[in-house]
């Protein structure tokens, strides 16, 4: 499955045979922000529209809307993935910290099938 992408905001979507419509969801956030289309082509119009009204009815309401993620990960490993990375790091003349930045980042659009923005 790949996801959409709009103003920093991803979404999944699936077909749901049974009503026949595309139904998706804001990924990476605890607020449900869902949206739907009956074609393809009306579905980018729907995720913008879903993420454009959060974003308004959060300000109306007084609350910042969520960021799906903040730039923060803890990750634990083993030591000697540590080790290895830490020396693959210093290999390339970079800081583990941006090392693994742009292992991530390589890793998620190639899974995730979507460039990711910096």
């Amino acid at each position: 499955m790949k996801a959409i992408t709009y103003k920093g905001y991803a979404a999944a979507v699936a077909f749901e045979p049974e009503d026949g419509v595309f139904a998706g969801r804001l990924l990476g956030i605890n607020d449900v922000v869902g949206f739907h289309a009956e074609s393809v082509a009306e579905l980018q119009t729907a995720f913008h529209e879903a993420v454009d009204d959060y974003i308004t009815t959060c300000a109306k309401a007084g609350k910042s809307p969520e960021k799906p993620y903040s730039g923060q990960i803890m990750v634990r490993v083993a030591p000697e993935v540590h080790a290895g990375a830490a020396l693959a790091a210093q290999l390339a003349g970079k800081s583990l910290a941006k090392w693994t930045e742009e292992k991530l980042k390589a890793a998620a659009e190639a899974e995730a099938g979507t460039a990711v923005a910096f």
